[in-house]
């Protein structure tokens, strides 16, 4: 047998890459040993231990900078692309465990699974989010999804907690066998699992007319599609945020929405375009029927986590208005509004829980009713978060919505931006609702005192807070840097 080389320059490369990565997954060992010696009253420091390490990922995915970095032979590159998207997932962790420091206290997650689980699980957005091999996608995808499936059953004692699980995990099962076998479909009639090689590869026509190919192609779309909550593949969103706890919630609204799409922008950029004009017309089908769907649903609403569940779709939709422009302007819309939607949609779950005294009932809109003069600060930076939600200016939300139906005026799809503008009218109604519940409904009884924030908790909804009014008013250097992430991935 001949011995074995290892390319030890090849190897270390290819460790620099994951570099972020790498110190998510130490991290999030080392929050399970100290969970073994820490005494249980100081169980707070785990989570400490954990905000710690993502802000050390954050700043080790700084030092790889925009450069093309590739490894283990190509199935991971750390890019443009892969540097914004790296940097929206951990900051939207960051967030996460920022809000953690009350959250966990309040609702006893305090435990060391609870936040290994969030770090490990964002190591696999990373991975999907900087694959360029469909493998490596799927990997990252299936490292994504298992954390997540404990953490929405994570509160075992209630049983909306049990179902949104159970029914997360059983549709999320179907999805990942309809993407493993799309990618197998896409082996057979290429020999490749490169998705750079497979764009090639589909420019010859005898390849486009091959019924294996394009159904390999359709049932990667549905893989992604039920990542990204498109619509029909929607079931089990409502479900599952509304039972999960309310950070776990936020932090898959947010990091897992931007890792499924960022891959999906990956494959819709590079392959999609030799499918033209059918994949448009398929992307374009679904993106209004995900807005529309997503806002309809939103308004008969009366749980605020269930009507943010079905605004979650209905953003989904006005991203993909980007992937159907498919160009560099579609595509940087896409980035900046996943950047833009993480803070907002985080910012407005962050004021919810602390409004909230009950995981199921807590979140009735009627609860909601008459804080907006006892509590002004923490009813002003909600209706902040929703104003921006609905894409009113000045803030980010309206500038993302504008880039992308732009994007789409731009690429001829004049009525998709029509429609989508017109969903984001409908959408102004049960996001101001909430605003009028708070401002000029009377409490049905006594106004409940919010949870004390920690600090911590405070500055996380204040960065949020200043990320939503800063890239609303001056958002240029951003875009660029979306644009650019953009063009690395095409060149």
């Amino acid at each position: 047998m001949a011995p074995i080389v290892i390319d030890s320059a090849a190897l270390v490369q290819g460790l620099y890459s994951i570099l972020p990565e790498l110190v998510l997954i130490a991290t999030a060992i080392l929050v399970l040993l100290a969970d073994l010696v820490v005494p249980e009253e100081g169980k707070k420091t785990l989570c400490g231990i954990s905000a710690t390490g993502t802000g050390a990922a954050i700043l080790s995915a700084l030092a790889l900078g925009p450069g093309r970095i590739e490894g283990f032979s190509g199935m991971i590159v750390h890019d443009g692309m892969g540097l914004f998207v790296t940097l929206t997932i951990l900051a939207a962790a960051l967030l996460t465990f920022l809000m953690a420091t009350g959250y966990s206290e309040w609702e006893g997650t305090q435990k060391g699974e609870f936040y290994a689980l969030l770090l490990l699980s964002t190591s696999g957005m990373l991975f999907m989010a900087k694959g360029t091999d469909l493998m490596t996608v799927f990997l990252g995808l299936e490292t994504l999804s298992i954390p997540i499936y404990v953490l929405v059953g994570f509160h075992r004692q209630r049983m909306t907690s049990l179902e949104g699980a159970l029914k997360y995990f059983l549709l999320g099962a179907f999805a990942s066998g309809f993407l493993l076998y799309g990618i197998a479909l896409l082996y057979a009639t290429t020999g490749t699992t490169k998705i750079a090689a497979i764009a090639t590869m589909a420019r010859d026509a005898r390849l486009l007319a091959s019924p294996t190919f394009l159904a390999g192609v359709g049932l990667l779309l549905v893989g992604f599609a039920f990542k990204v909550s498109l619509v029909p593949f929607h079931m089990w969103t409502p479900d599952a945020y509304q039972g999960a706890p309310t950070l776990v919630t936020g932090f898959m609204s947010a990091a897992v929405k931007a890792a499924a799409f960022a891959a999906l922008l990956r494959v819709s950029m590079l392959i999609f375009p030799v499918l033209a004009p059918m994949m448009a017309a398929i992307l374009w089908v679904l993106a209004v029927l995900t807005m529309t769907v997503g806002n309809f649903s939103a308004l008969l609403q009366d749980n605020v986590k269930r009507m943010l569940a079905y605004s979650s779709i209905a953003h989904a939709g006005y991203i993909l208005v980007g992937l159907v422009a498919g160009d560099v302007a579609g595509g940087q819309a896409a980035l900046f509004y996943l950047l833009v939607y993480a803070f907002m949609n985080l910012g407005a779950f962050g004021v919810i829980m602390l409004l909230a005294h009950r995981e199921d009932d807590g979140y009735d809109i009627g609860n909601f009713a008459g804080i907006g003069f006892r509590y002004p600060v923490l009813a002003g930076l909600l209706t902040l978060f929703l104003v921006s939600l609905a894409g009113i200016p000045p803030t980010a939300g309206f500038v993302g919505k504008f880039y992308l139906f732009g994007a789409a005026v731009k690429s001829g799809y004049v009525g998709l931006a029509i429609l989508g503008v017109l969903n984001s009218a409908v959408s102004v109604y049960y996001y101001l609702r909430l605003v009028v519940y708070m401002y000029m409904l009377p409490a049905q009884g006594e106004i409940p005192v919010p949870r004390p924030p920690r600090t911590a908790f405070s500055l996380a909804l204040c960065a949020s807070a200043a990320v939503v009014l800063v890239l609303g008013i001056v958002p240029r250097s951003m875009l660029e840097f979306a644009e650019r992430s953009i063009i690395s991935l095409l060149m």
